[in-house]
């Protein structure tokens, strides 16, 4: 798998996820042909640039997860909160509720390309 190109679709995809919404690690990679690769995004959301909603992403638990270098946890709870998404006491987002389902029939490839 090419890495780079890997973590660009992630990005793209992710960007689509719409505010008050979360999406997991493994969404994102079944979403992308490699259900698979829920680690690999993992890994691309590390390290994504800062105009990614990274906070959308969560875990298969929905649970949120951390990240080093913007605060981690309570700052995306905080940012998923400003949003509208509600946590329950043990600190978990309904995803029936919360959940994005990417739009049928659309794609990574339908949105806008970068070398339009």
């Amino acid at each position: 798998m090419a890495t780079n190109g890997f973590f660009q679709s992630v990005y793209k995809l992710v960007r689509q996820v719409p505010a008050g919404c979360v999406v997991t690690y493994g969404q994102i990679a079944a979403m992308l042909g490699d259900p698979r690769q829920a680690r690999v995004v993992g890994w691309a959301m590390r390290d994504c640039p800062a105009e990614v909603p990274w906070h959308r992403v969560v875990n298969s638990k929905g649970q949120v997860s951390t990240r080093n270098l913007t605060g981690g946890f309570n700052q995306q709870r905080a940012l998923l909160e400003d949003e509208g998404v509600e946590f329950s006491a043990s600190g978990k987002i309904d995803l029936r509720r919360y959940g994005w389902q990417q739009p049928r029939g659309g794609s990574i490839q339908d949105e806008g390309r970068d070398d339009e």
